[in-house]
This record gives structure tokens, C-alpha cells and sequence, in this order.
């Protein structure tokens, strides 16, 4: 990897966590991690110019159909693709598919670009974490395996454990906040060989742990505001993303004013 790089141009794709969920802005949009990269980017390269392709909801056979040929084209110093997780989280996946849809992608954007990261995902520990592990385990190990392939960049942000901790992790238990949104940001930056500006993986101070009723509280609520949802949209086949336009669908330059 040649530290301290140059790069003049970015695409992100993928699904909600490039899109940049649940790092709100007072605006009511989302920044996220892709944003935050771009703009320290930008800040690096006059000229800079930024794409994100990614729509939340997102399947990796979408991803691959809808964002992947249209990233390939733009011809991007720096593509990262993440994908496959909404699909592990299913209750029914075909897996091999994950796969072939994923090694279809990575053989067209590898030789787009300059430089192609993909990632591991954080997963928040919990109950859910451990039901689907081991599909996202195996989601993994193909990431693992077309990194190497192809000469990409694999971020391991599922082995770092601050990414597990639940305060790492919004109300919805599905998506970042914040400061993981600035973590994730951080790791990309030092995986594309710029100097580190923090420890991305410094644990969070320790705390003691919210009393049984609280607990059962923020489980209430997180089911009638969240998980039901979620069910209502698996069982009928819709998508938080259905109908929804990329976030920002052209290559174009990306300065602080768009930050």
C-alpha cells in the first residue's frame, strides 16, 4: 500500500450503512461515514470529486444490477463496495448467490479503479448478532477471499470489538451513530494509506449497564418502532429503499460546502 496516496476521485456503494444511517443532520438527512471520508479527501485534493450510489434496503444482487456497472464506468481512484449483510440478515438466503453476486462485482470494479476497498461489517452484540453469525461469517471469508484475489482493500471493522458495543449503535439497532459513522471513516482513511488522525479502535469508557427496567423499556420501544416494521416490510416483499434515488448519483466536485 503506498502511504500518504493522492487521490482525486471517490465512489461509494451499497446499501443504508454507505448511505450514511442514522448519522442525522439537523436537516433531516444523513451524513455517514462515505460523506465524512470524502470530505477529509476533498480537503487533501483540489478538484476532488465524490459519488455515493448507495440506497438503503439494498440486496446485493441490486447492488450489483443497479450501482456496480455505473461506479465501474465513473472510473474512480477509489471505489468501496459494501453489500451482502441485508441479505444475511433474511430469514431465507441463498448464500451462493451472495457469492456470485459479489465476485461478479469485485471482477468489474477491481480493474475500474485505483484503488477498491471492501469491508468486513460491524455487528452489534446481542441476540440477533449471534443468530446470524454464522452467515456473516461466511459473507466475510468470501469478502476475505476476493480481497485477496483481486488486490483489494478489506476494512475488518467486525473484528474490532468498539464496533460491537451496543452504545456504538442507534436506536434501531440496525445502523451507526455518529461516532461509529467518524470511526468507520477513520479506518478507510488509514486502509488507503493516509496518516491516522486517532485510534479508530479505542474502547469506549466503561459504564455500568441500564437497570433491568430500562432495559425491557428500550426493548419495548425498539420492537413497535423498529423490529415490527422491519417484519411488516420482509413479509410483504417492500424495501425502506424501494422508489428511492442514490444519494448523490453523479461524479461531480465535493468540497467542505457539501459536507
Amino acid at each position: 500500500m503506498e502511504m500518504n496516496a493522492s487521490y482525486t476521485s471517490f465512489v461509494a456503494i451499497g446499501d443504508s450503512f454507505t448511505e450514511g444511517m442514522s448519522d442525522l443532520l439537523p436537516d433531516g438527512s444523513y451524513r455517514g461515514w462515505a460523506d465524512l471520508l470524502a470530505t477529509r479527501l476533498a480537503a487533501r485534493e483540489p478538484g476532488f470529486r465524490y459519488a455515493n450510489l448507495a440506497v438503503r434496503g439494498k440486496l446485493i444482487g441490486q447492488i450489483a444490477e443497479d450501482q456496480v456497472p455505473v461506479a465501474a464506468a465513473m472510473g474512480a481512484d477509489v471505489v468501496t463496495l459494501v453489500g451482502g449483510l441485508n441479505d444475511a440478515l433474511r430469514p431465507k438466503v441463498d448464500m451462493g448467490r451472495v457469492r456470485d453476486h459479489l465476485e461478479s462485482a469485485v471482477e468489474l470494479l477491481a480493474p475500474s479503479c485505483k484503488r477498491l476497498v471492501l469491508m468486513r461489517s460491524p455487528g452489534r452484540n446481542g441476540p440477533v448478532m449471534e443468530r446470524f453469525r454464522p452467515r456473516m461469517e461466511e459473507l466475510f471469508a468470501t469478502i476475505e477471499e476476493l480481497g485477496a484475489k483481486h488486490g483489494a482493500v478489506v476494512v475488518d471493522l467486525y473484528g474490532a470489538s468498539v464496533l460491537a458495543d451496543p452504545r456504538m449503535w442507534d436506536v434501531d439497532r440496525l445502523h451507526l451513530t455518529a461516532e461509529g459513522h467518524r470511526r468507520v471513516a477513520e479506518a478507510v482513511w488509514q486502509a488507503l494509506g493516509l496518516p491516522a488522525e486517532r485510534d479508530w479502535r479505542t474502547e469506549l469508557p466503561a459504564e455500568a449497564p441500564p437497570g433491568w427496567g430500562v432495559r425491557r423499556a428500550q426493548d419495548l420501544s425498539f420492537a413497535r418502532q423498529h423490529l415490527l416494521p422491519w417484519i411488516g416490510r420482509r413479509l410483504t416483499g417492500r424495501s425502506s429503499g424501494d422508489g428511492r434515488p442514490a444519494k448523490r448519483p453523479e461524479l461531480l466536485p465535493y468540497g467542505d460546502t457539501a459536507s
